[in-house]
């Protein structure tokens, strides 16, 4: 792909970059025709989109001017606030592919994530560099760039050094929509993450998908964007408030506390709000024992199954609200499917139907539609389907087999065209908003030297919606092993959020006939929380 350069700000000689359909231009946009409206909200820090622009530009140009050029990756080790915004905007300007890392992984994943990306810059803060100095401890990192870390030093450069470089110097790269602007990892079925490349035409699906979603607008809409940012359904959220110029509200990661989220959503006159049924569940009861004031129109779930009553307990706290589950996947940027609020009380379970840009089929095993009725894997087409999988071509010839991107969802859809998830054929467990896909964890138990097999399963559980569960034999002589002894060693190669919840000791796993583990028996005899913690 050809990289066009030309001098800023003189459109006659820019034809093309200055009408690419990409966030970088929207946000342009707004700091030119709206520059003191708020872009973003952070613990009560404005940043107009005049300063949004300005920022994310001097990030660009100071990338640019140490080396970072068009198609290279800059890793992302940030929790939640205003300068992971800037820094994907400042890498995306001049055509630099920004990879979010999950903050809460161990070093050796982190690591991964970093040979397999081939980055060779990290963007973090402070109390994050234990993470990324043991992940990089390997080498290849020519530039650390850290948030808060105070004046340069010999072993990193200070994010606020390098805005005050300014970006008056800023190269006008051209970069085409269907330029990879994000690397997305999501943990695949062999045990290694794969990172699903999501273009600027991918984003701008998104953005649309969302906004004719939401259907009534408001120049006056606040939109708090609480999921982690190194998540798809975190960063994405930025597409629709960008292309419409209204303001976004980072929330902080940590300890989630209700009282407390709902205060500010009262005090940033939230007017739309995403989160998980557990925390929902959690907003609920506090609303109940200390209503607020609050300015609510969409209030949306997902990333997690919800039940009944936290759907009740939704509708009957936020009756002014309309009640939305967005229901996709990272490869798909991600959402796929909508429940309106005006169906939620009558298609209770249901994940909604296909959102408009998105073409679908309920296939079987031989790419053949099933009937109404029956239940098939729901395979995608539509704007907002990734490019590929990065460095990883047998995944992506296997994901599009038959010309379509199999979702590994097993799906049925009523006589209405509403659908309904049945099973995940990829085998994954959502902990809490949290993909955990059986077979990584698999992976690291059987390395082990006191397990010979192992399988992983789901529990249900109240406050994380599943928690994974370990079903071990032991090697022979070893008579019992218990969670408290695997810790330290989960530790050193998983994240907490994926480490089992239980372990169950058996003689054997149960197998067929050609030799795989029988998943549903296992369910059957351990699936309840009744099996009791270890």
């Amino acid at each position: 792909m050809s990289v066009i350069t030309e001098p800023v700000g003189d459109l006659t000689t820019e034809p093309l970059r200055s009408r690419r359909a990409h966030w970088n231009n929207q946000v342009h946009r707004h700091a030119l025709m709206t520059p003191d409206r708020p872009a973003l909200r952070f613990l009560g820090r404005t940043t107009t989109w005049r300063e949004l622009d300005k920022r994310s530009r001097a990030i660009g140009a100071a990338l640019g001017r140490r080396g970072v050029g068009f198609g290279d990756r800059v890793l992302l080790v940030l929790s939640n606030r205003t300068e992971y915004v800037e820094a994907v905007l400042g890498a995306n300007l001049i055509g630099v592919v920004a990879v979010p890392v999950n903050i809460r992984m161990s070093p050796a994943e982190v690591a991964y994530l970093l040979a397999d990306s081939g980055a060779h810059v990290v963007i973090t803060e402070s109390l994050l560099t234990p993470l990324t100095q043991a992940a990089t401890a390997a080498g290849g990192i020519t530039h650390t760039i850290v948030v808060g870390g105070g004046d340069d030093a010999a072993d990193h450069l200070d994010y606020e050094t390098l805005v005050a470089e300014d970006g008056a110097d800023l190269p006008a790269i051209d970069v085409p929509e269907d330029t990879v602007a994000l690397i997305m990892y999501t943990s695949g079925t062999t045990g290694k993450p794969k990172g699903a490349m999501l273009t600027h035409q991918n984003l701008q699906a998104q953005a649309v998908t969302t906004i004719a979603a939401a259907q009534a607008h408001s120049d006056s809409d606040v939109a708090s964007v609480v999921p982690p940012i190194f998540h798809i359904a975190g960063l994405a959220a930025f597409a629709p408030t960008f292309y419409r110029g209204v303001t976004a509200v980072i929330h902080p990661l940590g300890a989630f506390d209700a009282d407390d989220m709902l205060d500010t959503l009262e005090r940033e006159g939230t007017t739309s709000v995403f989160m998980v049924p557990a925390q929902w569940q959690a907003v609920c009861a506090a609303q109940r024992a200390r209503p607020r004031d609050l300015k609510l129109r969409t209030i949306s779930w997902g990333a997690a199954p919800a039940s009944n009553t936290v759907l009740d307990a939704m509708n009957a706290t936020f009756p002014q609200a309309a009640n939305m589950t967005a229901f996709g996947q990272t490869e798909m940027s991600p959402v796929t499917c909508i429940l309106e609020g005006k169906d939620a009380l009558t298609k209770v379970g249901s994940i909604g139907k296909i959102v408009p840009v998105v073409t679908a089929r309920i296939v079987d095993p031989m790419m053949n539609d099933v009937a109404p009725g029956d239940v098939g894997e729901i395979v995608y087409r539509g704007p907002n389907l990734m490019k590929g999988y990065w460095r990883n071509p047998g995944a992506t010839a296997d994901a599009f087999r038959g010309g379509w991107f199999h979702s590994g969802d097993l799906v049925r859809e009523d006589e209405e065209g509403f659908l309904y998830v049945v099973d995940r054929a990829k085998d994954m467990i959502i902990s809490g908003g949290e993909n955990v896909y059986c077979a990584e964890v698999e992976n690291v138990l059987y390395a082990h030297e006191k397990i010979t097999e192992a399988a992983v399963i789901g529990r249900a559980d109240e406050k994380w919606g599943e928690v994974p569960v370990a079903v071990v034999a032991l090697t022979a002589g070893v008579d019992d092993l218990t969670l408290a002894e695997l810790e330290p060693y989960l530790n050193e190669t998983l994240a907490r959020f994926k480490q089992p919840k239980d372990i169950i000791i058996v003689g054997e796993l149960p197998r067929n006939a050609g030799g795989k583990v029988v998943k549903h028996r296992l369910r059957e005899a351990f699936g309840s929380k009744d099996a009791g913690l270890r």
